[in-house]
């Protein structure tokens, strides 16, 4: 290890990272208490099943971080944030500060994860999708005088629930609520709540049709009720609510 490299990840002489974590064979979460330049986050035995970090990524203190996630190269995440266990982040990937990325997330490269964004499990987010949290922003106030880089009190939060996918470019207006295995097309701009299983196009993106939790289609916008997916058996009920005509899954099936 270069000596620029150590100083850089503020890493002792046994090159491991200033982090907690529990013994081998026990959960290998990992809370960093400095910053780290990357690089494995444990060594010995516990190392299997520890994060794996790029040496070029940056992770700030005060980051969470699962057992067997990977960190790909050029990733910045800014504590506090969590990010938990099975998941991959893809290179060049921005993650603010405040953001919580559940177990078993797939994010790829180049995407931008602003604050107040909270993303459940066994969600997929393609290349290039980014993230707002501000309806208004500016650089400065009315006075002239510059405004925080943190997220001011009118800030949005935003939630992608489990098994959503976001297509590649996608734009994710502030405050926007993405259903359970909604599905997001690519170069979409979302800017409006999305319901569950509903596949989004356009821009702005409007309801085109609805995805199965497996991923296949399962018809136009308006499909009939009941429907079944040719490729996994779920069957489906159109529902209507507050937020219109929703699909929702029969219950007792796969």
């Amino acid at each position: 290890m270069s000596s620029r490299r150590s100083a850089r990840s503020g890493r002792g002489a046994t090159g491991a990272p200033p982090a907690e974590h529990t013994p081998a064979g026990q959960d290998m979460t990992i809370v960093l208490t400095q910053p780290s330049a990357g690089g494995p986050a444990l060594l010995g035995p516990a190392a299997a099943d520890a994060p794996h970090i790029h040496p070029t990524a940056i992770i700030e203190s005060g980051v969470t971080i699962g057992p067997r996630t990977a960190i790909g190269d050029g990733v910045h995440v800014r504590g506090p944030s969590v990010i938990g266990r099975e998941c991959i982040i893809g290179e060049k990937t921005h993650i603010a500060d405040g953001v919580r990325v559940a177990d078993g997330v797939r994010i790829d490269s180049h995407v931008h994860i602003c604050s107040g964004v909270t993303i459940e499990s066994s969600v997929m987010i393609a290349a290039g999708v980014i993230f707002t949290n501000e309806r208004y922003p500016r650089a400065a106030d009315y006075p002239g005088e510059a405004t925080p880089s943190t997220p001011t009190p009118e800030a949005l939060k935003t939630v992608v629930r489990i098994g959503a996918a976001i297509g590649a470019g996608a734009l994710i207006g502030p405050g926007i609520d993405i259903g359970p295995w909604a599905m997001i097309g690519m170069g979409a701009v979302v800017t409006r709540d999305v319901v569950p299983h509903a596949l989004m196009i356009g821009a702005p993106a409007r309801v085109a049709g609805w995805v199965c939790v497996c991923g296949t289609p399962l018809g136009g916008a308006a499909v009939a009720s009941p429907t079944m997916c040719k490729r996994c058996g779920r069957r489906y009920r159109v529902v209507y609510g507050p937020r219109g005509r929703v699909l929702s899954p029969l219950e007792h099936d796969p």
